[in-house]
């Protein structure tokens, strides 16, 4: 029991003395802390004290590089960068021909607030939020799905729950984006439903995209040697985190219906995410 004990305390000793899980466990808290003073700042004063456009790329920058090292604490680095340049190239290169074209997610057009654009086409952080969206809905789905992780599907299972998760976190940042940052604006197409003013075609063009990033990525994201698996919290944090932005954003716009669905979202996935990790 004791020799247990020693090697428990040892093995812990080591997770804490490791760099890489130090500079993860900085990064998420920073990213957290910035979390937190976005939602926080418009109830405090109605003048920010740092600018929204400023704040948001520190969010998407924090966001980025921690997923990114706590990948690289599970899988070798040159997968974490391949799979990563592979999502941002896909997402940022068909988001870039929807600015061109409309074509998968309707016709959009980005206004000033959203900074810099790639190619006079593309939000300079498009490509980094798809990383950060798309890996860290792949982390909460491997929560999620943690006690049928032996199953011969698997692997389909976990593509298909990651873009549904997707999804319905581009239901919470459309409001957001749209009425509460106004990075772009959509103009109104034949179909006669809309999500606050985005298409339909916005959500069917995630979702494909989604998935067609994930069969070029997920070999990547695979181990190749047979290893112990220990659940993460990194994605969930990340993807809770962002949901409270969301919800925080539509409040102060008074849209109930996208603070209902992101809030049921929430109380829906944490405990389905906790339960699967805890298997």
């Amino acid at each position: 029991m004791n020799g247990a004990t020693k090697t428990t305390g040892r093995s812990s000793e080591t997770t804490s003395a490791n760099p890489l899980k130090m500079a993860q466990q900085a990064l998420l808290g920073l990213f957290v802390i910035a979390t937190a003073f976005a939602i926080a700042q418009p109830l405090v004063s109605s003048r920010p004290a740092i600018n929204q456009g400023v704040l948001d790329a520190i969010l998407v920058v924090l966001a980025l590089t921690s997923t990114l090292v706590s990948l690289a604490g599970q899988l070798p680095a040159q997968n974490v960068l391949l799979a990563s340049a592979i999502v941002a190239i896909i997402g940022g290169g068909i988001h870039a021909l929807g600015g061109f074209t409309g074509i998968p997610f309707g016709p959009v057009h980005y206004l000033r607030e959203s900074g810099p654009l790639l190619f006079n086409a593309l939000p300079w952080f498009m490509p980094f939020l798809w990383v950060v969206i798309l890996l860290n809905a792949r982390g909460v789905t491997r929560l999620i799905l943690r006690p049928w992780r032996k199953l011969r599907v698997y692997g389909y299972w976990l593509i298909g729950v990651t873009a549904l998760l997707t999804l319905i976190f581009i239901l919470g940042l459309e409001p957001f984006a749209t009425r509460f940052r106004h990075y772009w604006i959509w103009d109104q197409t034949k179909l006669p439903v809309d999500w606050y003013g985005t298409p339909l075609s916005n959500f069917l063009g995630w979702i494909v995209t989604s998935l067609l990033i994930l069969g070029f990525s997920t070999p990547a994201l695979m181990k190749k040697k047979p290893a112990k698996s220990y659940p993460e919290y990194h994605p969930l944090i990340v993807w809770i985190s962002l949901q409270l932005l969301f919800i925080a954003g539509s409040l102060s716009q008074h849209l109930p219906t996208a603070t209902v669905v992101s809030a049921l979202a929430c109380l829906a996935i944490i405990p389905l995410a906790i339960r699967g990790a805890r298997w």
